[in-house]
């Protein structure tokens, strides 16, 4: 059956009005589309003082430490100290049998005193006495010469005045001669005591009693060497041994650890370890807090195997909080600088051919990729070397994945949350009105 044409020519319309519709929308979704507005939050780039702080994980060693060993192999007689307890300085740890060494020490003791007995007696009674004889010796030898002399001279004026006969004034001279012999032997023999056998015989004295000193200060010593001490102030971290066992001198008795300072060992690239020097603050952080401290070691050499250098810093540890062996963090003031472009440290972003970027929002609304230079890093702050001058806006929420020339609104990102956060507040007071 044909159809009339009346309804042929309204489906016609009905079919173009269809596509009219069709085609204006379009248009239209596509226009809201290239006009739609990324929300993000800005901060503003400002100048400030900003420090140069270089972090880097380390390990933790006590500033002191001990390996103490005893000097001699024994057993062990009693243990003075455990695991755990605090020490001081020359503190006793450890007592060692020592009854043969007590016994050898006495023994060298008595005979360092029969030593200085005789050398007292020697010197204080034997010289003298052979000194007084010898002076005596000679003084009478010398009052019999002066007598032979007078005596010779006497009759040889008696010769010449031939009331005396000649062979009595040869006897006289033979007489003087003899006397003078004797005066010279009694000269030499005082001489060779005063010079010669004194000197001797009390070194040789003095020597015999400093040998047995020494013998029995060496037995003193080893005695002494029972008592093993603590030769730094610390805990007690080992005590590998129980009484009765034997003590050897080559092996460590009992380990000490002095953590009232730690230091903390850090590998370091060689770029930033350059900008580090003896004396700068740092902080520790890890495991029981955070104390400050100083760098006291920049390594002069670089370890070849990983390309860095190792660092020291030096801390205080009130209350022992932070442990050997644990690993920490370290910050270390390397530098400051007064007048630095500052931005939050969210700002930067990673560029797919390498480098950093950040977003500025421009006084189009647009934002603008920035190729940037970093600078000194302190905790959320950055500085930027170049990319950027005072004043702009760097995007910091909202700017990941951001193109280059996209439209963007200042802190809708933020006001959104707020106003979910008031309709949350508002449904919150309309229930406990209810209730």
């Amino acid at each position: 059956m044909p159809t009339p044409p009346i309804v042929v020519f309204a489906l016609v319309i009905v079919t173009c009005a269809g596509f009219t519709g069709c085609s204006s929308k379009a248009p239209e979704a596509a226009k809201g589309e290239s006009e739609a507005v990324i929300p993000v939050e800005v901060a503003t780039v400002t100048r400030e003082p900003i420090n140069q702080v270089i972090t880097a994980s380390a390990v933790l060693f006590p500033v002191n430490q001990a390996n103490v060993m005893p000097k001699i192999t024994a057993p062990v007689r009693r243990f003075l100290v455990n695991r755990g307890d605090h020490v001081q300085q020359n503190q006793i740890l450890a007592t060692l049998e020592s009854r043969d060494l007590a016994a050898s020490a006495q023994e060298s003791k008595q005979l360092y005193q029969q030593a200085e007995a005789t050398f007292l007696t020697t010197t204080g009674a034997t010289m003298p006495e052979d000194l007084t004889k010898a002076q005596a010796d000679l003084k009478s030898a010398q009052q019999a010469s002066d007598a032979a002399r007078k005596l010779y001279d006497n009759r040889v004026n008696l010769v010449r005045e031939g009331a005396l006969a000649q062979k009595l004034a040869d006897d006289a001279k033979v007489a003087m001669v003899q006397a003078q012999s004797a005066l010279d032997t009694a000269q030499r023999h005082l001489t060779s005591l005063q010079t010669v056998a004194r000197p001797e015989q009390v070194k040789g004295g003095r020597a015999t009693v400093d040998a047995a000193k020494a013998r029995y200060q060496g037995a003193e010593a080893q005695l002494s060497y029972a008592e093993v001490r603590s030769p730094i102030g610390g805990i007690i971290s080992d005590r590998p041994l129980s009484a009765g066992e034997i003590a050897s001198s080559g092996a460590a008795l009992i380990s000490v650890v002095d953590i009232s300072q730690v230091v903390a060992r850090a590998n370091i690239p060689v770029k930033e370890a350059a900008l580090i020097r003896v004396g700068k603050t740092a902080t520790i952080s890890g495991p029981g807090g955070q104390v400050t401290g100083k760098v006291t070691v920049v390594s002069p050499a670089v370890d070849p195997s990983t390309t860095t250098v190792e660092v020291w810093v030096q801390a205080r540890n009130p209350g022992e909080r932070l442990k050997p062996g644990v690993t920490v963090q370290v910050a270390i003031n390397a530098a400051q600088f007064k007048d630095a472009l500052v931005v939050p440290s969210s700002a930067i972003l990673s560029l797919e051919e390498g480098g950093e970027k950040v977003m500025v929002v421009g006084a189009d609304s647009l934002a603008h990729e920035k190729k940037i230079t970093i600078g000194a890093k302190d905790g959320d702050k950055v500085q930027l070397l170049e990319g950027v001058k005072e004043g702009d806006r760097v995007i910091t929420a909202g700017g990941l994945g951001l193109e280059d020339k996209v439209k963007v609104q200042v802190g809708a990102a933020k006001k959104d949350d707020e106003k979910k956060d008031e309709e949350k507040k508002d449904d919150k007071t309309k229930d406990d009105g209810k209730k």
